[in-house]
């Protein structure tokens, strides 16, 4: 069907056309995954408690994202300006506030003269108490600079915004260093979209389109850890290291190796010692130590797999990227076997992902070389760019670099991602600009595509689209919706599209995720970290979330073995799941959690999997002998 036909049915359509507003921002044992009854449903009041604390987390999650890539940003400075003359530092400086305009004011400290050299991103008019105020920490950072020690203040308020002030000294040059006082603006943002999206507030706003209420049912409330602390992925604390020494160090020895590694924490685990230094990654802690002590031995800090068989290795070296978030941020990688995942499959340029959304923030450092040329359903006349930060969020889950030594990692490395903005300035948009989004994104390349949105209501226009896509051959991936509620969502719940619901750290079914014998898997969509506009980092928490990391799959199986038709992919992501909840599929996680390695391992390298052979070899039959006249 032809563009030309599709617009002349959105037409007599529009007068009908229904809102679809995204599902946005809406697991403790990797492989033990024990079983779980059906969730007790807790009244409303404890459900809206619960999503409270949600946002809560993720607001906390952004703060934290937020000041260590500050800290990355003055690192990096102070180590690439240690000896650059007043007109380099000055012009790097203006560089670093222009595209990322979160840095109010950059201090630059002098040692060889003596002098500060202060740069102010705007000009503030701060009252005289502000002023005082800032001044209190400004002071303590200068003081960790003259005393060779890094330095973070508490969020604080000047003319009703909030700020941190952070310095960071240099290794090399005593009394050198770079303060810097970062705007949080994106906390405030966090707060308002989770508002929206968790369905704490009336949204839309009334007037511009008419809202259908749907009651909520509930589910137990679950407390919520971030970080992937307690996951028992296949990969090492990035800034710790394991020590054992010949002979047990004193405690003025202590002190010495806390003092030069400025270690925020240390242990001793039966004979051994684990250090954590966050300034420092694993192979300067282990040439110090080296150098300085003679170890027994010193080992990363890995974390192994409860109850799991060993598996072989398929690489030399673990799948750990250097990406500064990763360690501490993705739990959600690890969970679902990406790093392991990444010995069979990276991805390929050949397999594009559409992400129908609010578009992405085309600038952003960590999506650049990712992003073809998209559109804006919106506007045509203007680039797809994001005035929300739902879709450059749900970007960098998929695709974010890996390996570059900034911010966070993406599920898939090599896979494009094709830009639709569908969604406008509100997060909302009509079942016509979804539908066209959709045949837009199959009409130009989309082998994947990711729908982070949804509605209650059942539009056949919608639907049409979507079989459209799904007649071309594209697997189609879409968030069930974070209401709580067993009421179907589309475009989730029709039968050509992968129903995703989301978990927590704790793979257990989130309290927002919604549910039904509609859903196909689940993945995780809580408190997860990925770009945001603003050359910035957020932590959201929806199914959202959630969808993107089976778009990701999807694309990396695709790219694994080009033979396989969209029904083929969507059986393989729906047979190489980890059970949880009741016993086989379930309505809270459909057939399980996802798991993209097992997920590999099942799509294979040849033509097809053994399974898909006699569909393969008729799909070949048809290809070559062709009907006669």
């Amino acid at each position: 069907m032809s563009r030309r036909t599709w617009a002349g049915i959105g037409i007599a359509a529009a007068a009908a056309a229904l809102l679809l507003v995204m599902q946005v921002p809406h697991s403790a044992d990797t492989h033990t995954r024990k079983m779980a009854s059906e969730p007790v449903v807790p009244n409303p009041k404890q459900e809206h408690m619960s999503k409270q604390s949600l946002m809560a987390q993720d607001i906390d999650s952004t703060d934290r994202l937020t000041r260590l890539d500050a800290k990355q940003h003055l690192v990096s400075m102070i180590e690439r300006l240690g000896d650059a003359g007043p007109a380099q530092i000055t012009d790097d400086i203006r560089k670093l506030q222009k595209s990322h305009d979160h840095f109010t004011m950059i201090i630059w400290q002098d040692a060889k003269h003596g002098k500060q050299r202060v740069y102010d991103a705007a000009k503030n008019d701060w009252s005289a108490d502000d002023r005082k105020t800032l001044k209190g920490y400004l002071n303590k950072a200068e003081s960790s600079i003259q005393q060779q020690r890094s330095y973070e203040s508490p969020s604080f308020k000047l003319d009703g915004k909030q700020y941190f002030v952070i310095a960071e000294p240099s290794k090399n040059k005593p009394k050198q260093g770079v303060i810097a006082l970062m705007n949080q603006k994106i906390l405030t943002e966090v707060a308002n979209h989770q508002k929206k999206n968790l369905r704490l507030i009336p949204y839309p706003k009334e007037g511009k389109y008419k809202v259908e209420s749907v009651h909520a049912d509930t589910l137990r409330d679950i407390t919520v850890r971030t970080g992937h602390d307690n996951e028992k992925a296949s990969h090492f604390y990035e800034n710790e290291i394991v020590v054992r020494f010949r002979q047990d160090p004193t405690r003025q020895e202590m002190n010495r190796i806390m003092g030069e590694l400025r270690a925020e924490s240390s242990r001793k685990l039966g004979y051994a010692y684990v250090f954590h230094a966050s300034g420092m990654d694993y192979s300067q802690l282990k040439s110090y130590f080296l150098k300085n002590w003679n170890p027994i031995y010193v080992e990363p800090h890995y974390l192994y797999m409860t109850n799991d068989k060993i598996r072989e290795k398929t690489s030399s070296l673990p799948n750990v990227p250097n990406d500064l978030l990763f360690a501490k941020y993705q739990w959600n990688l690890p969970a679902i076997e990406t790093n392991q995942a990444w010995d069979l499959s990276r991805g390929s340029g050949d397999v594009i992902v559409g992400i129908v959304d609010t578009g992405v923030d085309l600038d952003h450092p960590d999506l650049q070389g990712q992003l073809m040329t998209g559109y804006n359903v919106i506007d045509p006349a203007s680039d797809p760019m994001d005035d929300v930060g739902h879709g450059t969020h749900v970007s960098g889950i998929i695709g974010a670099l890996v390996n570059n030594n900034e911010g966070v990692a993406g599920i898939s490395w090599y896979n494009k991602m094709l830009p639709v903005k569908a969604l406008d300035k509100s997060g909302s948009g009509t079942t016509y600009s979804v539908a066209e989004g959709i045949i837009w994104a199959a009409d130009n390349g989309a082998k994947v595509i990711n729908m982070s949105l949804g509605n209650y209501a059942d539009s056949q226009f919608l639907h049409d689209a979507v079989k459209y896509a799904f007649d071309k051959d594209v697997v189609l991936v879409a968030a069930s919706g974070n209401d709580n509620t067993e009421r179907p969502g589309y475009p989730a719940a029709y039968p050509e599209v992968l129903a995703v619901a989301a978990t927590d750290s704790n793979l257990k079914r989130a309290s927002y995720s919604n549910y039904g014998d509609y859903i196909d898997v689940a993945a995780p969509g809580t408190s997860i970290a990925s770009t945001y506009p603003g050359n910035q980092y957020a932590a959201l928490s929806g199914t959202s979330m959630a969808s993107p990391h089976v778009a990701a799959m999807a694309a990396l199986i695709r790219s694994q073995n080009p033979d396989l038709t969209n029904k083929q992919v969507m059986e393989i992501m729906r047979s190489s799941t980890v059970d949880l909840g009741p016993k086989g599929k379930d309505k809270y996680y459909g057939y399980g959690l996802i798991d993209i390695y097992k997920a590999l391992q099942a799509a294979g390298t040849t033509e097809a999997p053994l399974q898909f052979w006699p569909q393969h070899v008729q799909k070949k039959m048809e290809s070559v002998v062709q009907p006669g006249p």
